[in-house]
C-alpha cells in the first residue's frame, strides 16, 4: 500500500488564531496558473505594475468589500498568480469554529468561487502573525514592491 504524504501543518503550533491582532496572508492560484493578470511597464521609473485579468478584477473587488467593523484588509497585493494581504482582525468572532482569519479566507476564496464558477484555488493559505511594527513595516514595504520583483518572486512563472 501507498504512504500517504504527511502535509505540513499551516498554522503555529499552540497559537491562538481568534487574538486580535494583524496576519500577513497569502494564497495562491491551482498550479501556479496566472489567472489574475500579468506583470505589465512601469507607471514611474522601476514601478512595475499588475493589470489584472477580469478575475484578478472581482479578486481585487471581494477584498475591498470584505472589510467589516471587525475586519480590516489594511494592504493586499493581487499578483499573476498570487494574493498577499495584512489581515487586521478586532473580534473573535469565527464561523463554524474556525478563526476570524480562517473566516476571511474562506469567505474571499468562497465569493470567487460562486462568483465565476468554479474553484481557482489551491488548498488552505500561508500566514505569518505580524509581530511588532518593524515587521509590519516590513511586510507593507513587502505587499508594495511585489510586481516590481516578480522575476524574483518564490511564485513566478514563465
Amino acid at each position: 500500500m501507498r504512504e500517504l504524504r504527511t502535509r505540513k501543518r499551516n498554522r503555529l503550533k499552540g497559537y491562538d488564531y481568534s487574538r486580535n491582532g494583524a496576519y500577513f496572508v497569502t494564497f495562491c492560484i491551482k498550479d501556479r496558473l496566472c489567472l489574475l493578470g500579468s506583470i505589465v511597464g512601469a507607471t514611474a521609473p522601476g514601478r512595475l505594475q499588475m493589470q489584472l485579468t477580469q478575475l484578478g478584477e472581482i479578486v481585487a473587488e471581494t477584498i475591498q468589500v470584505a472589510n467589516r467593523n471587525d475586519v480590516t484588509i489594511d494592504r493586499y497585493v493581487v499578483m499573476p498568480n498570487h494574493i498577499h494581504l495584512i489581515v487586521i482582525l478586532r473580534s473573535q468572532t469565527g464561523d463554524r469554529g474556525r478563526s476570524p482569519l480562517q473566516h476571511i479566507v474562506r469567505n474571499i476564496k468562497s465569493y470567487v468561487t460562486k462568483n465565476i464558477g468554479f474553484s481557482p484555488w489551491q488548498k488552505s493559505f500561508h500566514d505569518h502573525i505580524i509581530r511588532n511594527e518593524d515587521d509590519y513595516h516590513r511586510i507593507a514595504e513587502y505587499i508594495e514592491n511585489n510586481p516590481a520583483r516578480w522575476e524574483d518572486d518564490c511564485f513566478y512563472v514563465t
